[in-house]
C-alpha cells in the first residue's frame, strides 16, 4: 500500500531507516552491489517532470520537498527490483524554484531589476585588481538604487502627479471620474480632502503600498532562497552518522535540518573576512567559494537600503510642492523652517543610504551568517518615520494652494536619467580598463557587456515608467485638454521607439541575408558529410537551416551592441531635447520646417501608441501567467537563465534559484559517495549543466574524485563563458576541468544553446567530442527505417554516443590497479576520436590519462 501510495503521490516510501535504495553498507555496494553507480540528471530550462527525465512515469522521491527535489523510478528505489543495466539513475527536479505557483507572474514586474543583476557578474577577469573590481560593483548596485527611486517614482507620477494633482485638482477631470469626486476643488466640494497637501498624502498611500511590497516579496523569497547554507568544507560524519536520503543530524540543540555541519570558519557571529567582489586567488572560479552561494547578509543591507530609498522618494515627491509654496515670497515663517529642516533630514538619510549602499559587497571567502540586524531595521524604520512626517506636514493647512499644471519636482526624472547616463559611462570605462588587463578573444563586446546590459536595464526602467504614465494620462483625459500630461521627458523617450524599432529591423534584416548565405554554405557541408546516400535536397536544407538558425547565438555580441548604442544615443537625444525645449517633440518642432513637424508628430503619436501597446501587453501576459500554468512556465524560462546568479545587485530582483539547488546538489553527491564508496556520473542538460559544474566547484576534494561531470547541450562557454568571463572564462573552465575526476561535453552544430567547452589544458583527456550528428541518420536505413528528426537542443540522450560516453566515464572513475594509456578509438557517426578503455585513477582520485 506504501509503494502504490508513494507512486501516485510522489511522497517518500516509510518502513526504510536509511533511505529508498540506500543500502547504508559501504562495503556491500564497492563489491558490485546495486549501488556501487549512479547517475544524477538534472534538467534545463522550460520545467519538466520527473517522469520526463526519468523516462517512466512512476516515480519516487528520495529525498526533497515539492520545490526541488531528487527522484528515482519506482523500480529503483529498492535494491535488486531488476538487472541491473547501467547506473542507477536520480533526477533533480528544481523547476518549480521559477516557476511554481500564480504569484511568480508577480516577477514580471522586477524584468528591469533581474536585468541589472546580471550586470553585477558580467565584469571582465582581472586578477590583482581587487579596488577596481570592487569599483565595477559599486557602481553596478549604485545603477541599482537609480532603478528602485524609477519604479517608485513612476508610482508616484501616475497617483501623485497625473491622479491627485491634475485631475482631481480639476473640476472637468474630477466630474469625469466619480470616484475623484470627493477630492474636487472647492467650490463644487468643501470636504478636508480637496486641500492639495492631503490629496497628495492620501495618495502617497499607492506608491509606498509599492514599496511594502516589494520589501514583503524580498523578505519572503530571502527567507525561502538565501536561507539554504551551502555545505561546509569541514569533513562529513562517518557514513552510519548519515540520515536518510543522505542528511546530517543536527548538532544537540540544534533544530532539525538546522543547516551544514559547522566549519572551523563559521564560528556563529565571528569574523567572516570579506572579499568583496574579488576574484579569487589564482585562476580558479570564486564559484568554488565557500560563500559563493550565501548571500544573506548583503541581500538584507540591500533589501534595507532599497526600502529605505523607495519610502524616500515617496516622502520627496510629497513634501517638494509643500515645502515650494511654504518658501514663497511673505510666506508665514513657522511652515517654512519646519519644511527646510524636514529637507535636511530627508536628504541626510538619503546619503546614509547611499553609503549602505556604497560600503559593503559580498563576503565569499567564509559562510558569513551574521545579519546587521540594528540597520536592517533601523535603516527602512527611519525612513518610514520621515514619510509620516512629511504626510502630516503636507497636510497642514495652507490658505490659498492650489494644484496647476504639473507636480513641482518633474525634473527629477531628467535627474535620474542624467545619473543612469554617468553611471554607464563610469562603468564603460572601468571595465574596458579591466579586459585590458588580461584580454579574452572569446569575451562579449570585449569586456563591455555589463555596461551594457546596465544600460539596457535602465531603458527597461524607463520604457515601463513612460507607459504606464502615458497609458494612465490617456485613460484620466484621453483628449490631452484637461491635463497637461506627464513629464515631458518621458514623452521624448517614447518618440524614440519608432526610431530604434527600424534600427533592429534593419539589424534583422542583415542577420535574415547572413543566415541565408549561412544555410547555402552549409548545403555543400551536408552533402559532404553523407557521400553515396541519395540527395534528399528538402532534407538538406532543414539540416542546413538548423545549423544557420543555431549559429545565430554567435551573433549575439553584434545585436547587443547595436541596441546598446542606439539605445544611448536616442536616450541623450531625449534628454537633451526635454532639457532645452522644455516641450513635447510636437511642441518644440512648432515652428520647425513642416518635414521636421511631421517626423515628430509621426514619433510622439506612434510611440506613445506603441509604449500603451506594450504597456497593454505586459499586462496580458501576467494576467495569463497568474493563472495559466503554461505560461507561467514560459515566463519561467526567462527567469531560469536571469535568476542563475545571486542578488549581488539589486533585492528586489527575482530571487536566486542556485542558492537553494547548488547546496542540493552538493549534499547529495557528498553524502552518496561518503556511504556508498561508489561512482557518480554528475549529467547536466543546458541550464543543467551550469547548475553540475557549480556544484561541483563546491564539492571536497575527496568527493570530486568518485564524481564525473557529463554535460550536453551545455552553455557553459558558448554563452556564460562569454558574458560571464571572471566566472566562466577560460582559467575558470580549466580549472574545473582539474577539479573534477572527468569530464566529457556533448554538442551538435543545430544546437542553438549548447556548445564545446574549449577548455585548455593539454594534459588530460579533452572536454568535448566532435558534434554529434544530428539527424543521426540523412536518409532511411535498417536502423531508422522511419526518417529521424532533427534534435537540436534536446534528447542528447537518445544519441548512442552518450551512454558509451557515460560508460567510460564510469571505467575512469573505477578504482583499480594502473593500466595502459587508451588507444583512440575508431570515430563513430557524429563523433571522432574518443578515448576507450579504461583510464586510471590515481590516489587523488584524478585518471592518469
Amino acid at each position: 500500500m506504501e509503494r502504490a501510495r508513494e507512486r501516485t503521490t510522489g511522497r517518500p516510501a516509510t518502513g526504510t531507516p536509511d533511505g529508498p535504495g540506500l543500502t547504508g553498507n559501504p562495503a556491500a555496494t564497492a563489491a558490485g552491489g546495486p549501488e556501487t553507480d549512479l547517475e544524477l540528471l538534472v534538467h534545463g530550462v522550460g520545467g519538466t517532470t520527473p517522469g520526463k527525465v526519468l523516462g517512466d512515469p512512476r516515480t519516487v522521491r528520495i529525498t526533497g520537498d515539492d520545490t526541488a527535489a531528487v527522484f528515482r523510478r519506482a523500480e529503483d528505489a529498492e535494491p535488486g527490483t531488476r538487472p541491473r543495466q547501467g547506473p542507477v539513475q536520480e533526477a533533480y527536479v528544481w523547476c518549480n524554484l521559477t516557476s511554481g505557483d500564480g504569484s511568480r507572474a508577480l516577477w514580471l514586474l522586477l524584468l528591469p531589476f533581474m536585468v541589472v543583476n546580471l550586470a553585477h557578474w558580467m565584469r571582465p577577469a582581472a586578477p590583482g585588481r581587487p579596488r577596481v573590481v570592487r569599483l565595477y560593483g559599486l557602481l553596478v548596485r549604485l545603477a541599482a538604487l537609480t532603478l528602485t527611486v524609477l519604479l517608485v517614482a513612476a508610482a508616484c507620477e501616475v497617483a501623485l502627479d497625473l491622479v491627485a494633482w491634475q485631475c482631481a485638482g480639476v473640476r472637468a477631470c474630477a466630474h469625469r471620474h466619480s470616484w475623484l469626486g470627493f477630492l474636487a476643488p472647492a467650490p463644487v466640494n468643501a470636504a478636508w480632502w480637496t486641500a492639495p497637501g492631503r490629496r497628495l498624502a492620501l495618495a502617497a498611500t499607492i506608491p509606498a503600498t509599492l514599496v511594502a511590497l516589494l520589501w514583503y516579496l524580498s523578505h519572503r523569497t530571502w527567507n525561502a532562497y538565501e536561507s539554504h547554507q551551502p555545505m561546509s568544507r569541514a569533513p562529513l560524519p562517518p557514513a552510519e552518522d548519515i540520515g536518510p536520503g543522505g542528511t546530517v543530524p543536527s548538532p544537540p540543540g540544534a533544530a532539525p535540518g538546522a543547516g551544514p555541519v559547522p566549519g572551523p570558519d563559521d564560528a556563529q557571529g565571528g569574523g567572516a573576512s570579506e572579499a568583496i567582489d574579488a576574484d579569487p586567488a589564482g585562476d580558479g572560479s570564486a564559484l568554488a567559494r565557500p560563500g559563493f552561494w550565501y548571500g544573506r547578509r548583503l541581500v538584507a543591507r540591500l533589501r534595507a537600503a532599497h526600502t529605505a530609498a523607495g519610502l524616500l522618494t515617496v516622502a520627496s515627491a510629497v513634501a517638494t510642492p509643500a515645502v515650494r509654496f511654504d518658501h514663497r515670497p511673505g510666506g508665514p515663517a513657522v511652515p517654512a523652517v519646519l519644511g527646510g529642516l524636514l529637507t535636511v533630514a530627508l536628504v541626510a538619510w538619503a546619503a546614509a543610504v547611499v553609503g549602505v549602499v556604497c560600503g559593503r559587497g559580498r563576503s565569499e571567502n567564509r559562510l558569513d551568517r551574521r545579519i546587521d540586524r540594528h540597520l536592517v531595521r533601523g535603516l527602512p524604520l527611519g525612513a518610514l518615520g520621515l514619510l509620516l512626517l512629511t504626510l502630516v506636514y503636507a497636510g497642514w493647512t495652507r490658505p490659498g494652494w492650489q494644484s496647476a499644471g504639473r507636480l513641482p519636482g518633474d525634473p527629477a526624472f531628467g535627474a535620474l536619467m542624467s545619473a543612469q547616463g554617468l553611471l554607464v559611462v563610469a562603468l564603460a570605462v572601468v571595465a574596458g580598463y579591466l579586459h585590458r588587463r588580461r584580454p579574452d578573444p572569446r569575451a562579449g563586446m570585449r569586456g563591455l557587456g555589463g555596461p551594457a546590459v546596465t544600460l539596457l536595464a535602465c531603458a527597461l526602467g524607463g520604457v515601463m515608467a513612460g507607459g504606464v504614465a502615458q497609458r494612465v494620462a490617456d485613460w484620466l483625459d484621453g483628449t490631452r485638454a484637461l491635463l497637461p500630461g506627464p513629464p515631458v521627458l518621458l514623452t521624448w523617450q517614447a518618440s524614440t521607439i519608432p526610431a530604434l524599432l527600424a534600427v533592429l529591423l534593419l539589424l534583422a534584416a542583415r542577420l535574415a541575408v547572413s543566415t541565408a548565405r549561412h544555410a547555402r554554405a552549409e548545403r555543400a557541408r551536408v552533402r559532404h558529410e553523407h557521400p553515396g546516400e541519395p540527395e534528399d535536397p528538402a532534407r538538406t536544407r532543414a539540416i542546413a537551416h538548423a545549423r544557420a538558425m543555431a549559429a545565430l547565438t554567435d551573433r549575439a555580441p553584434l545585436v547587443l551592441a547595436v541596441l546598446t548604442a542606439t539605445t544611448l544615443l536616442l536616450g541623450a537625444s531625449a534628454l537633451a531635447g526635454a532639457l532645452l525645449t522644455g516641450r513635447t517633440p510636437d511642441g518644440a518642432a512648432h515652428r520647425a520646417h513642416h518635414a521636421v513637424q511631421a517626423v515628430a508628430q509621426t514619433s510622439q503619436a506612434l510611440g506613445s501608441w506603441l509604449v500603451g501597446l506594450g504597456f497593454l501587453l505586459f499586462v496580458t501576459w501576467g494576467r495569463r501567467a497568474y493563472k495559466d500554468a503554461a505560461a507561467r512556465r514560459t515566463i519561467g524560462i526567462l527567469w531560469d537563465v536571469g535568476t542563475f546568479w545571486p542578488r549581488a545587485a539589486h533585492p528586489f530582483a527575482p530571487p536566486c534559484y542556485a542558492e537553494r539547488a547548488v547546496p542540493d546538489l552538493t549534499w547529495r553527491m557528498a553524502t552518496w559517495t561518503r556511504r556508498t564508496g561508489g561512482r557518480l556520473v554528475l549529467s547536466g542538460h543546458s541550464q543543467g549543466s551550469v547548475l553540475a559544474a557549480a556544484a561541483a566547484w563546491q564539492l571536497t576534494p575527496p568527493a570530486r574524485g568518485r564524481v564525473a561531470l557529463l554535460t550536453y547541450g551545455s552553455p557553459l562557454e558558448r554563452l556564460y563563458g562569454r558574458w560571464f568571463p571572471a566566472h566562466f572564462g577560460p582559467p575558470a573552465l580549466a580549472a574545473l576541468h582539474r577539479d573534477v575526476a572527468c569530464w566529457r561535453n556533448l554538442h551538435r552544430r543545430t544546437d542553438p544553446i549548447g556548445g564545446p567547452v574549449r577548455v585548455p589544458d593539454d594534459s588530460t583527456p579533452e572536454v568535448d567530442l566532435e558534434p554529434l550528428a544530428d539527424p543521426l541518420a540523412y536518409g532511411r536505413t535498417p536502423d531508422h527505417p522511419l526518417p529521424t528528426p532533427i534534435l537540436g537542443h534536446s534528447d542528447y540522450q537518445a544519441d548512442p554516443v552518450f551512454t558509451r560516453e557515460r560508460a567510460r566515464l564510469l571505467a575512469r572513475l573505477r578504482p583499480g590497479l594502473p593500466g595502459q594509456r587508451p588507444e583512440p578509438a575508431a570515430p563513430d557517426p557524429g563523433s571522432a576520436n574518443t578515448p576507450t578503455g579504461q583510464d586510471v585513477q590515481g590516489s587523488s582520485g584524478r585518471s592518469s590519462a
